[in-house]
C-alpha cells in the first residue's frame, strides 16, 4: 500500500513510522502511474514542518485511478480560522489539536473531521478508536475547547505578528531566504490567497492594505547567513522565543529542523526536504509585535559576529 504526499513533507515521527511499515510514501502523484502501486490515500500538508512550504489546493486524484484514494488534508498548521479544507474539496482534515486548536501547549490530542458524505468511513473510525482505546480524558477535553473558544481570536494576532515579522526578516543582511505564504513576494503567494478560509478572507479585506502581504498562520522558516553555526547561535541568543519543538501555542517558539523536529530523518532525505543546517523555524506567538521584532533582531545581530 502507499501513501501519496507531495514533496514528502513529513515530519520524524510520521517517518520513523512508515520506515518500519509496509506502508510506502511516494512523491509522484498516484495518477501518473496508477498501475505501479496502490495507492488508498493521498495526503496534503497545507504547511510541512520545515520549510513552510504550502500545498493550498486539494486536488481531487484522477478519475481514471482504480483505487480513487482519499484525499486527506493535514490542516494543523494554519488551523480552521485559515482554511476549510473540507470547502475545497478533501475526504478528510487532520488537526493536531496540541498545536493552534488548544492554543496553550498543554494538551496532547489529534482529530480527524469528516464532512456528512463519508458516514460509512466515520463508523469505521470511530469503531477503531473505541476499540484501540485512543479516547481522550474529560480534563484534555475540556483544555481543547477552552482553546477552542478563543481560536479566531488568537490566529488574528499569530498572522498579524508573523507577517511583521516576516517582513522584517525579508529585509534583514543576515538573512539569506524567508518562507511566508503571506508575504506578497512569496511565489506561491497567490495560492495561499486562494486557500483562505471564508471567514478569514472577510476579516483580511477589513484590514488596512498592506504592501507586504496578508497574514497567512503563525509559522515562518528563513534560512541565516553562517550555516549551522550562526543558527546555533540565534537560537541561544533569543529571549521571547523559547527553543522547543513544538508550536501554536500562544508563546513564541524557535527551534532547529536538523538537529530537532527531523534528527531522525536521514541527511540525504533531509536535504531532499530542504532542511540544511541554516534553516530555523519560528513559531510567532501572540507577544507584542514590536518585542518579537526586537529580539530577532538583537539574536541575528550576534549571530553575524562569528
Amino acid at each position: 500500500m502507499a501513501i501519496h504526499e507531495p514533496c514528502r513533507c513529513f515530519g520524524a515521527g510520521r517517518y520513523r513510522y512508515l520506515s518500519r511499515s509496509r506502508i510506502s510514501i511516494r512523491g509522484d502523484h498516484p495518477c501518473r502511474h496508477p498501475a505501479q502501486y496502490q495507492t488508498r490515500l493521498d495526503r496534503i500538508s497545507n504547511q510541512s514542518h520545515s520549510s513552510a512550504h504550502r500545498y493550498t489546493r486539494h486536488r481531487r486524484p484522477c478519475a481514471l485511478h482504480p483505487i480513487k484514494p482519499l484525499v486527506l488534508v493535514d490542516n494543523t498548521f494554519l488551523s480552521p480560522f485559515y482554511a476549510s479544507p473540507l470547502l475545497m474539496g478533501a475526504d478528510l482534515v487532520l488537526h493536531s489539536l496540541t498545536k493552534y486548536i488548544n492554543g496553550h501547549s498543554d494538551v496532547v490530542m489529534g482529530a480527524l473531521i469528516l464532512p456528512p458524505h463519508q458516514k460509512a468511513l466515520t463508523a469505521t473510525l470511530r469503531f477503531l478508536q473505541n476499540a484501540i482505546g485512543a479516547v481522550p480524558s474529560p480534563y484534555d477535553s475540556w483544555l481543547a475547547l477552552r482553546g477552542a473558544k478563543t481560536l479566531a481570536l488568537r490566529m488574528k494576532a499569530h498572522g498579524l505578528n508573523a507577517l511583521a515579522l516576516a517582513e522584517f526578516l525579508s529585509t534583514s543582511p543576515h538573512v539569506l531566504s524567508v518562507t511566508y505564504p503571506g508575504l506578497a513576494s512569496h511565489p506561491r503567494h497567490d495560492r495561499a490567497i486562494d486557500a483562505l478560509s471564508p471567514h478569514a478572507r472577510t476579516w483580511i479585506s477589513k484590514l488596512t492594505p498592506d504592501k507586504a502581504g496578508i497574514p497567512f498562520g503563525g509559522m515562518i522558516s528563513f534560512r541565516i547567513k553562517g550555516g549551522e553555526e550562526a543558527a546555533e547561535k540565534f537560537l541561544t541568543s533569543t529571549r521571547l522565543f523559547t527553543l522547543a519543538e513544538s508550536l501554536g501555542g500562544v508563546e513564541s517558539l524557535a527551534e532547529h529542523p536538523a538537529r530537532m523536529t527531523h534528527g531522525s530523518v536521514p541527511e540525504e532525505e533531509r536535504i531532499k526536504l530542504g532542511i540544511e543546517g541554516d534553516l530555523i523555524r519560528l513559531s510567532v506567538g501572540v507577544e507584542e509585535q514590536e518585542d518579537l521584532i526586537e529580539d530577532v533582531k538583537r539574536a541575528l545581530d550576534i549571530a553575524s559576529r562569528l
